[in-house]
């Protein structure tokens, strides 16, 4: 297995939607373990094949729960026993050409949350924008639907959290960065973060043990 570099923002793989995988070979399982060693060496929760250079529709995940979102709101997440609920059953794996539901509000969860994205709780970071991190309101569930390396059928149904790092992820996917989601004066901070470092055009990458 390999640490791979990461593109950051500007890199045109990064900005368009990426094709559908049609080989479930050894060539994609190389690649799977590889984005797997990658992500942990990041260290990261989540990494997407275009965020390492290849345009093909696949993310790898792997959380471990207890973050500050689904600590504070665990109780009616129920983060804490989500695989007897049957959500929340896979915290780390793979998924191959996926499609992505969500589920926003359907037990009324949201009545509890401010009405801004809150920075402590809410804030994303992304291994292609490093070194800084924003505040996203996002859908309080999701259901992943796709196929593991070897072509199984792969189904999970997350919340808190984990529905986070799945729309993050598939958000990649479709050639979208989470900082083309954020709203004033987030959008302009993180402009100025990509403009003050010479990022945003082609030919920039970083290897998780150097310096980004």
């Amino acid at each position: 297995m390999s640490v791979l570099p990461i593109c950051i923002t500007g890199e045109p793989v990064l900005h368009r939607v990426a094709d559908p995988v049609e080989s479930f070979d050894s060539t994609l399982r190389d690649l799977v373990a590889n984005m797997i060693e990658t992500m942990h060496a990041a260290p990261g929760v989540g990494l997407a094949a275009p965020q390492v250079g290849v345009g093909l529709q696949l993310f790898v995940w792997s959380y471990r729960g207890g973050g500050a979102f689904d600590r504070r709101y665990k109780d009616i997440l129920g983060v804490d026993d989500g695989a007897a609920r049957g959500y929340n059953s896979a915290m780390s794996g793979v998924v191959v050409n996926p499609t992505l539901e969500l589920v926003w509000d359907n037990d009324g969860v949201g009545a509890i949350l401010p009405t801004q994205p809150d920075m402590t709780n809410e804030s994303e970071g992304c291994l292609s924008v490093p070194g800084v991190q924003y505040p996203l309101r996002r859908a309080l569930g999701a259901i992943l639907r796709g196929y593991d390396a070897d072509g199984n059928v792969v189904r999970v149904a997350a919340r808190g959290w984990l529905a986070r790092i799945f729309q993050h992820e598939y958000d990649h996917l479709r050639g979208t960065l989470y900082v083309d989601r954020l709203d004033t004066p987030y959008r302009e901070s993180s402009r100025a973060h990509v403009a003050e470092r010479g990022w945003g055009i082609p030919g920039y990458t970083w290897t998780p043990g150097e310096r980004a």
